[in-house]
């Protein structure tokens, strides 16, 4: 570039724009320095940084010389995986070959944490359209709450594609910092007395069968229920139907690794083009970020809540460590971890990790789920 080239892209800089490249440098340095999701903050990061540079050919743009329009490689990519759906639901397949639901059969009581910890969804989509966003735009900052990013981006690129940005940045960043946000507010909730009630194990075997059955129904039953959000469910229990069936290890490590990888730089990169100064640097973006905390925060009140009512009714040697009901977001296995190491700090001969990793992998059930639900009855309303 020189100094010709140079000057016009000085001159025309706004502050909204540096701004911008602040925030992508910002995702860089924690997905470098923090390991805060790198897999799609780093490419979100650098994104947003490439799109917010004057004159990019990243995204595309009307050429103020001649008036013609010039495709950038980025909003390619965006049309292609991110309008099409294809991304998250490839991201979907992976998903699924990484998930191991042979602890919900040795637990299936967990899956009720899953349904309840999606309650933050509903409080913050409430919240959202009290402060203004139409109900579209309500639900999908609302499905933030899913803690699963790819639900995330597949809902909010179908009802309120110009919130994509934010919406994921908000999604993934929360993620990161289940490790964070969860602790506390699960000491709120509960006493030390209920932080270490210990829970005995269930050893049971899991056929085959059952593991190879389980996504075949649950997309037969998804497909009846809520079609317009099979390929939601049907592409995770795929992924899921791959690691089970025995027969295509090789397909399913592919899936675990190779694509997950590549699908997520892509799928992470094609968001930036999105966070352009004009469209991110707006109150409404501030909302969002404020609207997905409130949504964690609520997703653990209500996994943790539900526990607390459950043991009203239980005896006391059967009693839920109320902590358990944290597990039922889909940060996994992140979550899982967290309350684990919480009831080891309580009580070092406390071993919740297997209920934790049960409710936890309801908590993915339920978030694709949630995310299914919302989007066959949110048209209904139109």
């Amino acid at each position: 570039m020189g100094p010709q080239e140079l000057l016009p892209v000085l001159f025309n800089i706004t502050w909204q724009q540096l701004v911008m490249i602040g925030v992508g440098s910002l995702l860089i340095y924690l997905a470098i320095a923090k390991e805060y999701e790198p897999s799609l903050l780093l490419p979100m990061g650098f994104g947003a940084i490439l799109v917010n540079i004057p004159f990019t050919s990243a995204i595309t743009q009307i050429d103020p010389a001649t008036g013609k329009e010039l495709e950038g490689a980025l909003t390619v990519f965006y049309n292609a995986g991110i309008t099409t759906e294809v991304f998250p639901l490839l991201i979907f397949i992976a998903i699924g070959a990484m998930i191991d639901f042979s602890p919900l059969f040795k637990n299936p009581f967990m899956l009720l944490f899953g349904a309840a910890a999606q309650f933050g969804i509903f409080f913050t989509l409430i919240m959202a359209i009290l402060l203004g966003f139409d109900l579209k735009e309500a639900a999908s900052i609302g499905i933030i709450g899913a803690a699963d990013g790819p639900t995330s981006i597949f809902v909010s690129s179908r009802f309120a594609p110009h919130l994509l940005g934010p919406i994921s940045v908000a999604a993934y960043s929360y993620m990161a910092l289940v490790p964070i946000i969860q602790p506390p507010v699960i000491r709120m909730l509960t006493s030390k007395k209920e932080r270490r009630i210990k829970m005995e194990g269930e050893p049971k075997s899991v056929s085959k069968t059952a593991l190879i059955l389980f996504p075949i129904i649950v997309t037969v039953i998804a497909g009846i229920v809520a079609p317009s959000a099979i390929a939601l469910i049907g592409f995770l229990m795929f992924g899921n139907l791959i690691r089970e069936c025995g027969v295509l290890n090789k397909l399913s490590q592919s899936a675990q690794n190779e694509l997950a990888s590549l699908v997520t730089i892509l799928l992470g990169i094609s968001i930036a083009s999105t966070m352009t100064a004009e469209r991110f640097v707006r109150l409404d973006t501030l909302m969002i970020i404020g609207l997905g905390l409130i949504a964690f925060v609520f997703d653990t009140f209500g996994g943790v809540m539900f526990a607390k009512l459950l043991n009203l009714f239980l005896p006391a040697n059967k009693k839920i460590n109320p902590m358990i009901g944290a597990c039922g977001i889909s940060a996994f296995p992140m979550s899982a971890r967290v309350i684990h190491n919480m009831g080891q700090k309580e009580d070092p001969y406390n071993f919740l990790l297997m209920h934790a990793v049960s409710s936890n992998v309801g908590g993915q059930i339920g978030s694709v789920v949630a995310g299914g639900l919302i989007l066959a009855l949110i048209p209904l309303f139109f």
